[in-house]
């Protein structure tokens, strides 16, 4: 008989989990956010079916793990140098604009022969175009958690990915528009890009506030109620994003640690903070990568597209987000890492993906290809920014 309190044994088994795995990835040199990936799979439909949303309250998990990757991506705002950030942001404009590109068309060809798409055929047309728009998605939290365990987050790379990131998600947004606009005729391109420049407007806004009232703020250094309040900033940043300007929530929740890290509070937020997140939020956020997706569903026809799709998927990041940091003089190994730490789509990817189900770009039974792809672009990218940077 199912229980009102099941949630509590869910969340016990996921934090004993993805600790336990990410103990063993430790100790086989791959950063521990590998096991907690893991952890999420073999507890999912996948394979052992033992977590669901069945006996929880609803969408119990679902909330859980959004507030755990808007909290990972205020933190990484804290910790972000924005001196460095300053130094890297034409860089990190041009790695963006470059690892948009080249997934763009990557997505789109691999549509078109794989399925044998005709010229006329223009509803067939946008389903590619569209798999090319999911290919641009970039998710950097695990990049993030991976860089920070590394001790490499603050530096001129890590930095570059961030920033490249928040660029890669703005330029995702205009063309998943232009895109949709042609299935929609509610969704006005002019609109959005109105709603991207006022955004943008109100956040040097916000942050000209808070400049002013720095003195006052820093004042309140080492208060626990400075630690509440900049939480709160955090999630109405994070909300107004989502709500108001359709820009994703993780980057006003980036942007809301970005205005904090120049304030004095700083080292006090980013300590108070990573209590919640790594000991409850974080775990479950990295394990329900795992938990949204059934894998024995996959065909054997769309599991080729989905290894086809995946290897696209991990070349056209490496060689277009590279190719970018090429071109703003980065060496040849920080161009690769750069190149790598954009591989991962998480559940900007899943977003993109779900909406275009809803919208007919994305057949359902394409879905779990995409899905395949987000996990193991998810759990390649820690893996290989380990090797490369070790």
């Amino acid at each position: 008989m199912e229980s009102s309190y099941d949630f509590l044994w869910i969340i016990a088994t996921i934090l004993i989990s993805t600790k336990v795995l990410g103990l063993f990835s430790g100790k086989i040199h791959m950063p521990q956010v590998v096991g907690a990936l893991v952890a999420g799979i073999i507890l999912g439909p996948s394979v052992l079916g033992v977590i669901s949303e069945t006996g929880t309250p609803p969408n119990f998990l679902a909330v859980m793990s959004k507030i755990g990757v808007i909290l990972l991506m205020f933190m990484a705002g804290v910790e972000t140098d924005l001196t460095e950030l300053k130094k890297t942001g034409v860089a990190s404009f041009i790695i963006a604009l470059v690892g948009v590109i080249a997934p763009l068309l990557g997505g789109y060809l691999t549509y078109v022969g794989f399925f044998g798409v005709g010229g006329g055929d223009f509803n067939e047309i946008l389903k590619a175009v569209f798999v090319g728009v999911i290919l641009t998605a970039t998710s950097v939290s695990i990049t993030v958690e991976t860089l920070r365990e590394m001790g490499k987050l603050k530096g001129k790379m890590g930095t570059a990915v961030l920033g490249a990131a928040i660029i890669d998600d703005v330029i995702g947004i205009i063309i998943l528009t232009i895109i949709t606009s042609f299935k929609d005729s509610n969704v006005q391109i002019g609109d959005i890009i109105l709603k991207i420049v006022l955004y943008f407007a109100l956040i040097v806004v916000i942050a000209f506030i808070v400049n002013i009232f720095a003195s006052i703020i820093n004042k309140n250094d080492h208060h626990r109620r400075t630690s509440i309040g900049s939480l709160a900033f955090c999630l109405i940043l994070a909300y107004i994003s989502e709500e108001y300007f359709g820009i994703a929530d993780i980057t006003g929740a980036y942007f809301a640690g970005l205005i904090i890290c120049n304030l004095k509070i700083k080292e006090y937020v980013a300590n108070r903070m990573a209590i919640a997140s790594y000991m409850f939020f974080s775990p479950i956020f990295f394990a329900s990568i795992g938990f949204d997706t059934n894998l024995n569903k996959l065909s054997s026809g769309i599991i080729l597209f989905a290894i086809i799709l995946m290897i696209i998927a991990i070349i056209t990041k490496i060689i277009g987000c590279g190719l970018g940091a090429k071109l703003c003089r980065f060496s040849n190994k920080d161009s690769l890492s750069i190149g790598i730490g954009m591989v991962s789509r998480g559940e900007v990817a899943l977003i993109v993906a779900q909406k275009g189900v809803e919208i007919g770009l994305l057949t359902s039974n394409l879905f779990p290809a995409v899905i395949l792809v987000v996990i193991v672009t998810t759990l390649l990218t820690p893996i290989l920014l380990k090797f490369i940077l070790r």
